[in-house]
């Protein structure tokens, strides 16, 4: 997958229980290229919803390694807005603090995020869920079926991008 032209990616994230509770997760990720389309998925055991959304972007991104025009599509306001409204630059600046000082949560995902975003030109859209985007739904489909199922990893190291074949 070198030198292709346009990606699109579709990422969801999916934490089983509230979305603010340490539970059982996964992320769900389709890139579709010119040449084929990659479903990805992982589950995870004591993770949060918007560790698995951030994973879910590192993963596609980990397949995607190229100099190319990306466009990400999320229903992660969290992961969009970080680049669109460019929180992260200004958590950067901040030494990893938000505007109220507190620490940047995830900041080891956001670190890992930032490895696979450097020098690749991506527009970052946001999709509002259930709202019958076909990928979208899949891609919620895949996060869901993996923080269900058997399989998880434990939530912490490096993001892990599987393949999957799933019906």
């Amino acid at each position: 997958m070198k030198n292709l032209e346009k990606i699109q990616i579709y990422t969801d994230g999916s934490c089983l229980g509230n979305q603010f509770s340490i539970s059982d997760g996964g992320y769900g990720a389709i890139v579709i290229t010119p040449d084929e389309t990659i479903e990805l998925a992982q589950g995870y055991r004591d993770t949060t919803n918007n560790r698995m959304e951030l994973r879910a972007v590192i993963a596609a991104l980990q397949t995607a390694q190229f100099e190319s025009d990306i466009t990400v599509f999320s229903d992660s306001k969290y992961v969009i807005d970080a680049f669109n409204l460019r929180w992260i630059d200004s958590w950067i600046k901040r030494g990893w603090r938000k505007s109220n000082r507190k620490p940047v949560e995830n900041q080891d995902l956001w670190k890992e995020l930032l490895e696979y975003v450097h020098g690749l030109k991506i527009r970052w859209v946001w999709v509002k869920g259930h709202s019958g985007n076909a990928f979208n739904e899949r891609a919620d489909f895949l996060a869901n079926t993996a923080a269900a199922n058997g399989n998880k990893r434990t939530d912490y190291g490096n993001t892990v991008c599987t393949r999957v074949d799933v019906p």
